[in-house]
Parts: C-alpha cells; sequence; structure tokens
C-alpha cells in the first residue's frame, strides 16, 4: 500500500546515513546534487561509525568532499548481531530529534538495515540507493540486508535494470521503483583526473623501483570472510597470487581483517617475495590511481567490479557469485569463484588478449545523484507519491 501523506512545507528534512567506506562513495554526490538544489531541502549526514578508523574515515570525507557528518553514532564493532542492535539504539535518538521528513540509506551494510528498521517503525519513509542487487546467495551478510532493507524502503533507486526485476519478483510495488543508474560511477568521473598516480604510491612506500623491468602490475583486494577466515582457503588464494606475481607484479593493499588472519594463520612469510608489495589500506584517489592503470584486478569488492567496468579494466571476481551481474553481462568482470585453476586459466586469457573490454552500462553516465534528487524533491513535494 502506498503511503500518502498531507504536503508540508519546505524546507524537506532528510537524514542521510552512511556506516561503512562503501557509503562514503555513495553518498559524496548525492549530499552535493541535494546541495545543488538549493534551500528547499535540508539535509543532515549521521555517520553510524560502523567502520571506525578515524585517519581512514577523515581520508575518505576529505578526498571526496563529503561534509563532516552532523552527527556520529560512533557505534564501532562487534558482531553483526551487536552491531546491528547498537545502530538501532542509537539512531532511534538521533531519529526522534530530528524528526525527518524521510530517511535515506545506501549500500548493504548492517548500518542500511539498522537505520531503515528505525525509520519504519517510526513510519518515517525510507529511500535506499542502490536498490535490488543480489547474488542470491543468504550466507551472505549483505544479502540479507538488500533484501529487508528493500521491502520496508518506500523508494528504491536501482543501478541496472536486472534490479527491476529482483525487486518485482519479491513483491515490491513497481511504483516506488526507479532506474537512475550508479553513483558509484558518480564519485569515479568527478575524481578520476585526482587519482594519485601509482608512482607515487609507490615513492610514497619507498619503492619506486617495485615495477622496474615489468610491462604492469596486477592488484588484489580481499576482504570477505569466505575468503580470508578460513586458513586452506586463505592459503590457497595466496598460493595462486604467487604464481600470478611469477608473471605480473601485485600491489596488494592488505584490509585490516585480511592481514590479522594473515598473520593469525602465519601466512606472513608467503608474500615475503619481491614481485607482491603488501600496502596498507588506500584512500579513495590512492585506490582510483592503482586501478584505472593496472592490466588487471581481483577482488572479492563488489563495488570494484563496478569500477573496473567503468574503467574498461579486465576484473577477476574471486567469489562464486556477484550481486552485479552487469558487470559480468556488459563489462569487464569474469567469476572465478576460489578455484586455483580456473583463475589462472582467466589470468592466462587476459595476458593473452587484453581481457574483455566490455561496454558502459545503461546510465552510467556521471549523472544518477542529480536524477536521484529530483526525484526526492519531487516525490516529496507530491506528498510521497509517485508522479
Amino acid at each position: 500500500m502506498q503511503i500518502i501523506k498531507p504536503p508540508i512545507p519546505a524546507p524537506y528534512s532528510i537524514l542521510c546515513v552512511v556506516g561503512a567506506r562503501p557509503n562514503f562513495m555513495k553518498m559524496a554526490p548525492i549530499m552535493a546534487a541535494f546541495a545543488a538544489l538549493g534551500p528547499e531541502l535540508d539535509v543532515s549526514l549521521v555517520h553510524t561509525g560502523q567502520h571506525y578508523d578515524v585517519a581512514m574515515n577523515h581520508q575518505y570525507f576529505e578526498a571526496l568532499g563529503i561534509p563532516q557528518p552532523d552527527i556520529n553514532l560512533e557505534v564501532g564493532s562487534g558482531s553483526h548481531t551487536e552491531q546491528t542492535a547498537n545502530v538501532m539504539l542509537r539512531f532511534e535518538s538521533v531519529l526522534n530529534a530530528k524528526d525527518p521528513s524521510a530517511v535515506l540509506v545506501v549500500g548493504d551494510v548492517n548500518s542500511t538495515l539498522a537505520c531503515a528498521l528505525v525509520a519504519v517503525k517510526k513510519e518515517v519513509p525510507v529511500i535506499h540507493v542502490e536498490a535490488g542487487l543480489r547474488s542470491f546467495d543468504r550466507a551472505m551478510p549483505e544479502e540479507i540486508n538488500r533484501v529487508l532493507t528493500d521491502q520496508i524502503s518506500e523508494l528504491l533507486f536501482i543501478t541496472e535494470r536486472s534490479g527491476r526485476e529482483n525487486l518485482l519478483r519479491e513483491g515490491i510495488a513497481e511504483y516506488r521503483i526507479r532506474f537512475v543508474g550508479n553513483v558509484m560511477i558518480d564519485t569515479l568521473h568527478h575524481n578520476l583526473a585526482k587519482a594519485v598516480p601509482v608512482s607515487q604510491i609507490l615513492q610514497d612506500a619507498g619503492r619506486e623501483e617495485f615495477l622496474d623491468g615489468h610491462d604492469g602490475y596486477a592488484i588484489l583486494t580481499a576482504h570477505r570472510p569466505s575468503n580470508v577466515d578460513d586458513p586452506e582457503t586463505l592459503r590457497s588464494l595466496l598460493e595462486t597470487i604467487l604464481k600470478i606475481s611469477a608473471r605480473l607484479p601485485v600491489i596488494f593493499p592488505v584490509h585490516p581483517r585480511t592481514r590479522d588472519m594473515i598473520q593469525k594463520f602465519g601466512f606472513s612469510k608467503m608474500l615475503d617475495v619481491p614481485t607482491v608489495l603488501q600496502l596498507p589500506p588506500m584512500g579513495y584517489l590512492e585506490m582510483l590511481g592503482l586501478m584505472k592503470d593496472a592490466r588487471v584486478v581481483l577482488t572479492d569488492s563488489g563495488g570494484i567490479q563496478e569500477e573496473t567496468t567503468a574503467l574498461g579494466v579486465p576484473c577477476i571476481t574471486l567469489r562464486n557469485n556477484t550481486e552485479r551481474p552487469i558487470t559480468v553481462d556488459e563489462g569487464t568482470n569474469t567469476i572465478a569463484g576460489l578455484d586455483s585453476a580456473k583463475i589462472l586459466t582467466i589470468f592466462d586469457e587476459i595476458m593473452l588478449t587484453g581481457g574483455k573490454t566490455g561496454r558502459i552500462p545503461e546510465l552510467w553516465d556521471g549523472h544518477a545523484s542529480t536524477r536521484i534528487a529530483a526525484e526526492i524533491l519531487s516525490w516529496i513535494k507530491n506528498g510521497f507519491q509517485s508522479n
């Protein structure tokens, strides 16, 4: 049933929520698009603190030009249950104090679902950006967050047309769905000229010579529990990367979780070879600079699958599925899973042919956030009804 409310006077209050670094990249262009609409929208930013690395948070906010959060819930780490519950408890008081016209959440992290649940219980309409993505793997915590957030959202913005099919199949009414494109690509377009070159990254790491005598490099990112929490799985992945590094140097920005597991399982010396460069987690502009000039990216990150497609860089996804099928169907992404032979076969093909060229998906044009902001303003002015 469609929510219908009496018209409310401007300015219209929107509470925007971020919780983890992938959210920052999605929220940055949306905040800018809201600001461009002028005083009709009163926008506040809440950071739940789900990712609590102060230096990295500051690095992302500063690099992406996001205004500092109006409120930081400082939730920090914990199990999925603890984190979700703590976000809900702390967000409720914020919602009561702010009394917004709507709550906007992005992505699929625990904070996304937690704040959406609080809002809908308070009868505040929820807007979900990046809705409808499905891996069809309920073992992924993010999949649970996606499905449940979509069910309780009143306005759902999708990045690819498959999202509409997924939502309709799950009983979401057509009038709630908007196909607007991908805000991650807005951020990429806006920042590409500012990307930090790989030469600068190597210089800062004191490894200017790392690529001497080599024709390019690969990038590895891995952080998902299914890839790094089991010692045999992680060992196999690292052994595969060593085989790749014998042909193409590998730059490996190491996620804190992955670093801890490598140390825990005693694998640190495995990567102590001259053709693998371990780096600390990268800021957005540094990671963008690494990706745009890479010959291949190996990753278990959903966002990187999208970014490599937009950049035209071959991507090998170290998972058995993806919630972003357009990156495979139209982009540069190939699903490899964790089978070493399959990963190496795909890598060999990329080295031989240059990999999939792909094409830029529909509406990945750098203007998704402008469409989102205009739709939201029209929707609120129309009494939270679709035109």
